[in-house]
């Protein structure tokens, strides 16, 4: 069995230095922290979870809360990509991840009550929804926390910088020469929902463009069946939008299906881009130009945010905002000026 005097041996580091090193102390550089690991994963080293948990006091278990409106859990082609990525990042230091039931001994608990009866470090919540009573009773409590596309003056939190996503992709479709562009907007109720929805709006108005009331739908919970309904009631209006900026994805399939159904094409008839760039956008016809969010990066902020809480046993309301890219396909048309009447 490898011991750490092993792991010692092998980089010539002192059982002190890769002792901390393990435990990620930030008196450690990041080269040294890096050769240590890297020699961990080389001889296969395991501590023993007993002793490492009466040394350090920590019981190396990080609690997670996934909420998602769709109902489709761990499914869910964005949220399961930014836990995958959190996941693979408090690993390596040693760390596993506990999700969350509220059944102890078959009896219905809170949040914070689980947490507590299974003595966790930290929790990592992946929650949209403003209006979730128990993940605000844990963010309002001592135990370390990061919150993942929520919104939050008590939490340190992690989010994409949806606004400056909607603008880019309302910019994009002016620069092609659209006019009239409407928004299938995520549920008002979320915080992606609202702050993709403000983007759209602000760059509207600074493109000096009309927003009739009709060009704003309500996608509900960015479902698939949302994007075909909300895009459904734009075809029936008497002068349709010739391009449609949708707040994720899934409404931006279901848009298209619904355009298709109706004997359009895309991007002939209508331009789509959606938001998130989960991996299907890439593989359906036309692939769909979106406003890619970067879930790597998101999972990393935010297990470092929660491995610096721990650390220091201080909580902390720091918020991360990373930035996201457009990227284009072939789901948009350039229009030039006279030909951007709507279809009939």
């Amino acid at each position: 069995m490898v011991t750490i005097y092993d792991i010692a041996k092998k980089t010539g580091y002192s059982v002190t230095t890769v002792s901390k090193a393990l435990n990620n102390y930030s008196d450690v550089s990041s080269k040294t922290k890096r050769a240590i690991l890297d020699a961990v994963e080389e001889m296969g080293y395991l501590p023993n979870s007993h002793a490492r948990t009466l040394t350090t006091k920590k019981s190396w278990t990080i609690g997670v809360i996934f909420i998602e409106s769709l109902g489709v859990g761990m499914k869910h082609p964005f949220f399961n990509a930014v836990i995958e990525s959190f996941r693979k990042n408090v690993e390596v230091l040693g760390y596993d991840l506990l999700f969350a039931s509220r059944m102890i001994n078959n009896q219905q608990k809170s949040y914070l009550e689980q947490f507590k009866y299974r003595g966790v470090d930290g929790v990592v919540v992946v929650c949209s929804l403003f209006d979730d009573v128990q993940v605000k009773e844990l963010m309002d409590s001592s135990i370390p926390t990061v919150v993942i596309d929520l919104h939050s003056k008590e939490s340190a939190v992690v989010n994409s910088d949806n606004f400056a996503g909607s603008y880019k992709a309302v910019e994009y479709l002016y620069s092609l020469g659209h006019r009239s562009i409407a928004h299938i907007a995520g549920h008002a109720t979320t915080f992606a929902g609202q702050e993709r929805r403000n983007g759209f709006m602000t760059s509207m108005k600074t493109m000096g463009l009309d927003i009739p009331d009709e060009y704003v739908v309500n996608g509900d919970y960015f479902s698939r069946e949302g994007g075909f309904k909300a895009m459904n009631q734009l075809l029936s209006l008497p002068s349709p939008p010739t391009a449609i900026f949708t707040a994720a994805d899934s409404l931006a399939i279901g848009a298209m299906e619904a355009i298709k159904e109706a004997g359009y094409q895309v991007p002939d008839d209508f331009s789509v881009i959606g938001f998130d760039d989960i991996d299907l956008a890439q593989f359906i016809n036309p692939p769909l130009t979106t406003v890619r969010q970067d879930t790597n990066r998101i999972g990393q902020e935010s297990a470092d945010l929660l491995i610096k809480q721990i650390n220091t046993q201080q909580k902390i309301a720091e918020s991360v905002v990373v930035p996201v890219d457009l990227v284009i396909r072939n789901s948009c048309k350039a229009l030039v000026q006279e030909e951007s009447s709507n279809p009939s």
